[in-house]
């Protein structure tokens, strides 16, 4: 395959954290400006493609793609464990060469895939290999979503450093599902990891409702994430061909 990828690999500190909306909010408001934005999931675990509230199934409603949830998470188990223990639950071998592969049918169709891990960084993937092999393998640049509250720092910086530590280029961070207003933390986070992460926070999303349309999540991202630093980065990119 002679095209690469072009956009961002969205990974998470821990599960949980709100990968989904933020890929999806991310996408659509991309999507609003103009850009050709995809989103992939490359390996889905407890739930098929098509299940309603799958990672899939949101990620279609609310990015506003036409791609089907069996396009957006080719490979989905149906056991809630890591992607290497579900997939073996039900008697397959992932490798990432498979993985990869069913990418590039979206790859085909879009000018920037927006691709959602599991969970974090070091999570099983394959017997050889975690999430942070199927990043570098694909050359993106990495977005982290973090949660908001008390903790995040030691998280979020950890994960920065081991993601630079394999080669991967961290262009930023997103707080997502604020904290409670006791949570004093909430408050300075941002700028604690901007400083000992060397690492830009493009925004901090409060709590996403699942019941929430498109509209509302693209509405919400726009006011709270920096969506055309976002758009800046995907634009230097090399994508069909062309620089854009």
């Amino acid at each position: 395959m002679s095209k690469e990828f072009a956009g961002l690999f969205i990974a998470g500190t821990d599960t949980e954290v709100g990968k989904t909306v933020v890929t999806a909010g991310i996408a659509a408001a991309l999507r609003e400006s103009g850009c050709d934005v995809g989103v992939w999931k490359p390996v889905q675990s407890g739930a098929l493609a098509h299940e309603e509230m799958s990672d899939a199934f949101r990620l279609q409603a609310w990015s506003g793609v036409a791609d089907r949830c069996e396009e957006i998470a080719p490979l989905a188990f149906s056991a809630p464990l890591t992607p290497w223990l579900a997939a073996q639950a039900e008697g397959k071998t992932l490798t990432i060469e498979e993985i990869t592969a069913h990418g590039y049918p979206l790859l085909t169709k879009h000018d920037w895939l927006l691709v959602e891990g599991a969970g974090g960084l070091a999570v099983p993937l394959t017997e050889t290999d975690m999430m942070v092999d199927l990043a570098v393998r694909l050359k993106l640049p990495l977005l982290l979503v973090a949660r908001a509250g008390l903790g995040t720092i030691n998280h979020t910086l950890l994960s920065v450093w081991y993601a630079r530590s394999r080669g991967l280029v961290v262009a930023g961070v997103i707080l997502n599902e604020g904290a409670s207003a006791a949570d004093q933390s909430v408050a300075t986070n941002a700028k604690m990891i901007e400083c000992y992460g060397n690492v830009p926070v493009w925004g901090a999303l409060p709590h996403v409702p699942d019941e929430l349309t498109s509209e509302q999540v693209v509405a919400l991202v726009k006011q709270h994430v920096h969506v055309e630093w976002i758009m800046g980065l995907l634009k230097q990119q090399i994508c069909k061909g062309e620089v854009r």
